[in-house]
């Protein structure tokens, strides 16, 4: 009888530890389940953290308000780059109003008169195009400035102006060629600096806007630099920042 009793209270036992090792899988099943939602949550508001990082950084970004930096030579790289990002937002958003804000020594002639005729169309089309510079625009990047429908200066700016500068080799009359065909390339270039500083007078931004002949015989055989206070007299921007 006694050992009976030992058996069903052995047999009590083990059921009562098994039942116990069950509790305890069961509770470490789901301590282990809680660390996994956790871990989730935790990777979820990462992930919604750095999606609301990125869209604050797009919405304050250059590209969100149409402007472009151009911070390089005149070249057919950098221009190309340009007109891309403007070709973009000319399909996406016509008629928006862009910015390029240029800091350039300068460059190539004919590739920048690629991104000057095509800002040109741009305002054609609509769009308000405000070309700046802050740091310099010299040479090239100067005569960009001009192809704005609003140009401005940063205070601490500087703009240089200087005869065409290019080079010619072969024969003596192939290089008389090449001089010509640049002496017309420069009449042009004092045209558009020449009409912009005459609407600048008109408008009453300049308080002494430069003919085309006082900018010839400025510019001729010097680099002429001009801070942004004489820029804005001579009509060469229209306002500074």
């Amino acid at each position: 009888m006694a050992e009976l009793q030992e058996q069903r209270l052995a047999a009590q036992t083990e059921k009562l530890r098994a039942e116990a090792r069950k509790a305890n899988a069961e509770a470490l099943k789901a301590e282990a389940e809680a660390a996994k939602a956790a871990a989730e949550a935790a990777q979820a508001e990462i992930v919604l953290a750095e999606r609301r990082r990125a869209e604050t950084e797009t919405l304050t970004g250059d590209k969100f308000y149409r402007i472009y930096r151009f911070n390089a030579p005149v070249s057919a790289s950098s221009v190309q780059d340009c007109l891309g990002r403007l070709n973009y937002w000319n399909r996406t958003d016509p008629g928006c109003a862009i910015e390029i804000i240029f800091c350039s020594p300068g460059g190539s002639v004919i590739d920048g008169m690629v991104l000057y005729d095509y800002l040109q169309a741009l305002r054609a089309q609509g769009h308000h195009v405000t070309t700046s510079t802050m740091g310099m625009a010299a040479s090239m990047a100067g005569i960009l400035l001009q192809a704005g429908d609003t140009r401005v200066m940063h205070r601490e700016a500087w703009m240089l102006i200087h005869e065409m500068s290019f080079g010619a080799i072969g024969k003596m009359g192939d290089i008389e060629d090449t001089v010509d065909w640049a002496k017309r390339i420069q009449e042009r270039i004092l045209d558009i600096f020449a009409a912009r500083c005459k609407l600048a007078g008109e408008n009453g931004t300049a308080r002494k806007p430069l003919t085309r002949a006082q900018l010839k015989k400025r510019w001729t055989r010097k680099d002429w630099w001009l801070a942004s206070s004489e820029c804005l007299e001579l009509g060469l921007v229209d306002a500074i920042r």
